[in-house]
């Protein structure tokens, strides 16, 4: 059973308190095995509140009541039951200094079970006070006054909110045209959320929530209920509600809980409603709209995750999008043996939990425009300003989770709600298409490794590479490089697929062990220690799909080049380019540089009728739908209009070879080009990754190891090299 704390006062508006859920058993109401266990903030929407936020708590500490009660505002107690009350007080605290202590993880734990077998999580709504309302400030005081004539700024503002189309609108959310007054801001969420409609027949509206809460409180005054499936025994947010609007809280989620039985995961629900509730006439109006988004389907502009399947997808597809924009941040934690999966799994509670609430409401601003793709330019932006902050106390972090989720506490002392948007919308950032491909390549990935969709919670195990053995890079690298590959393909453990010490030295043999697997990760060692590589996002089969008089380049935006001993650096092409895109064949151009690079290196020189092919699905592997599928040039045209790219992204030679040679990016020099017999290659500064020469000139192979995943099946046999 969950109780909530009484308080004497109301909380400030800017406060973000939380409304602990507890779980009692029959042994001991301390107790709590799993569950949430990550604390949301206590925000704050100014410096100074930021920096004062430990003093207060302490002065509010000194008051507060054990956590078994009511969490809720309660009248001045009559002074004859003064003296019990304290003597119960001090009773219960008694008792609960007796037990056990409580050992609570510092991060937020999603995996395993939500608690002890025998406890069951409560939520408990409560009766409001009667003097609460007329102690309220607001509109109450203003029934008979016209405030369109006080502030006709306002309504001048939301006739323009009215007339305008939602292109119009999403320029107008960033820049903040309904940011004040709050009247203002609630006008246009309705407006906003009325206009998203949804392929479902019918939508939730306030008659089903007015019948879900007859059904569900009945005429009680004081109810109790299990916690949703779908959210954890944690904390409710509470930002600038009262009482009346902490009950309201709970009663909408409990009612959403009732209406969405499939939805079993959605860690963002309380805060989301919470926020809403802020801008809504009433409870139903609210329940209505979080419903809406719910509701609304269409792949490429989501609202809300509902399964635990679909939101590690989400946390998943975030972190190639770090992966490729906050590179630095990535190494670090790789560097320091932290677990990247984890971190970036708190990903979109850094915005909905730990942001203060003048920042979170401008978020939702365009949020509710634009979806899911907001929240990932957002926490980008966050990630690159930690960046920024963690990078000179580096030495200093023992657990990145926790500090990445104090640091966001205290942006204001950082940059401001509006810069911060702006610097969202600074990233450059993939098509609304291609994040779902990659979202879709990602659950697929989960898929693989046990996770349902049906499933509330599941153990990811990560990859260990303590049994990792190699040649030619060591255990500690290969960790490295392993997180600069996407999250989908991270998830598996790397297995050897060729090795110049057991294959032999030939081209033709490194095609006939890897062809059939996708990807590849390529490392040589040269003869003087240095040791760099590249990672082949496509099979290498597909030099052989394409009848063409010259090289045939394929491959995708993730593939990449990189050094490791001397200096760990990736180079990758820009954000906006995750997958091939559907273009024409492209002639290569006619480098004398890199012709005579060729001539010298025994390689051959590149022909001029040299061109581009688009990678096409079906690549065979298992899973094959680990592969993002590819949209060929002969097939029909997307429906969606592409952004015009800058020319300096345009770049998308990335991988070619013959029986002679490999070459690894195309575009004003070559990244990486190996020959025939492996004895040697060269490097050179190469457009395609925006690359320096991994390698000064020419280079002699020491050793060459080819790296593929665990999970898919060699089809080598049914596609020989000769």
């Amino acid at each position: 059973m969950i109780d909530v704390s009484r308080t004497p006062e109301f909380s400030n508006c800017g406060n973000k308190n939380s409304i602990s859920i507890h779980t009692s058993s029959d042994q001991d109401l301390g107790s709590m095995a799993g569950g949430r266990s990550r604390q949301r903030s206590l925000s704050c929407d100014s410096l100074e509140e930021s920096t004062n936020y430990g003093d207060r708590k302490k002065t509010e500490d000194t008051f507060r009541r054990p956590r078994s009660r009511s969490f809720y505002d309660t009248p001045e107690p009559e002074k004859s039951n003064y003296d019990g009350a304290r003597s119960l007080l001090h009773s219960e605290v008694s008792k609960k200094a007796k037990t056990k202590p409580n050992k609570r993880s510092p991060t937020r734990e999603l995996n395993g079970s939500k608690g002890n077998l025998k406890s069951v999580s409560m939520m408990t709504i409560s009766e409001s006070d009667k003097w609460e309302i007329c102690s309220s400030s607001g509109m109450k005081y203003g029934q008979f006054v016209d405030w369109e004539k006080i502030d006709p700024e306002a309504a001048i503002r939301y006739q323009r909110i009215l007339q305008s189309d939602h292109q119009q609108l999403k320029t107008m959310a960033r820049e903040g045209f309904w940011a004040m007054p709050h009247t203002l801001r609630a006008k246009a969420y309705y407006h906003i959320i009325q206009s998203i409609n949804s392929s479902r027949t019918v939508t939730p509206d306030r008659e089903v929530h007015h019948e879900l809460t007859k059904e569900l409180f009945g005429e009680h005054k004081i109810s109790t209920h299990p916690v949703p499936d779908y959210m954890d025994a944690g904390d409710i947010p509470r930002y600038c509600l009262n009482k009346a609007g902490l009950n309201s809280v709970k009663r909408i989620l409990l009612s959403l809980g009732k209406c969405f039985p499939d939805m079993n995961f959605c860690p963002i629900l309380p805060e989301m409603v919470s926020l809403l509730l802020h801008f809504s006439e009433d409870e139903a109006e609210c329940f209505h709209s979080v419903s809406r988004l719910i509701c609304y389907n269409d792949p490429n502009k989501r609202y809300i995750d509902q399964t635990f399947l679909t939101y590690r997808a989400s946390c998943m597809t975030f972190g190639d999008l770090a992966n490729r924009c906050c590179r630095g941040i990535r190494k670090l934690i790789a560097s320091s043996y932290q677990n990247l999966f984890e971190f970036y799994s708190d990903w979109i509670m850094w915005i909905f939990a730990d942001l203060p609430f003048t920042y979170a409401i401008r978020v939702l601003d365009v949020y509710l425009l634009e979806g899911y793709k907001v929240l990932y330019r957002v926490a980008l932006a966050l990630l690159s300003l930690y960046k920024v902050s963690v990078s000179s106390r580096v030495a200093d972090v023992e657990d990145f989770r926790t500090d990445m989720k104090r640091f966001v506490e205290s942006v204001a002392r950082h940059c401001t709600a509006e810069r911060l948007l702006e610097m969202a919308f600074m990233i450059p950032m993939a098509t609304r298409r291609e994040l779902n491909l990659l979202f879709n390549a990602n659950m697929h990935a989960l898929m693989q490794k046990g996770v349902s969709i049906h499933q509330k919670r599941h153990s990811v195990e990560m990859v260990d590479f303590n049994n990792f053995t190699s040649s030619v890079v060591t255990v500690a690298s290969m960790r490295v490089v392993w997180a600069w590959i996407p999250e989908r393909f991270a998830l598996f453990s790397p297995i050897r697929l060729f090795s110049t010490a057991e294959h032999g030295r030939s081209l033709a043999s490194l095609y006939s062990h890897v062809e059939g697997h996708e990807p590849a990760l390529l490392i040589i060692k040269t003869v003087d220690e240095e040791v760099f590589g590249a990672f082949l996002s496509t099979d290498l089969i597909e030099r052989k799909k394409h009848d063409s008089e010259g090289l045939t380049y394929f491959g995708t935006g993730e593939c990449f080049v990189c050094t490791i001993r001397t200096s760990k650096e990736r180079y990758q092409q820009a954000m906006v380019n995750i997958m091939t895109r559907g273009s024409s064949h492209q002639l290569v151009r006619d480098s004398s540089c890199a012709s005579s690079r060729i001539n010298n290196s025994g390689c051959s020189p590149i022909p001029k009728g040299t061109t581009t092919l688009t990678c096409p699905a079906g690549t065979p592997q298992d899973p094959s739908y680990l592969t993002i599928p590819f949209t060929s040039p002969s097939e029909e045209p997307m429906t969606t209009k592409e952004p015009k790219r800058p020319k300096e992204q345009e770049a998308s030679m990335f991988i070619a070879g013959t029986d002679s040679q490999l070459i690894i990016g195309g575009d004003g020099g070559h990244a990486l080009c190996l020959q025939e017999d492996l004895e040697g290659g060269y490097s050179e500064a190469c457009d395609t990754f925006k690359s320096i020469a991994l390698y000064k000139g020419h280079f002699k192979i020491q050793a060459l190891e080819v790296w593929g995943i665990q999970n898919s099946i060699s089809f080598s046999h049914s596609f020989p090299s000769e």
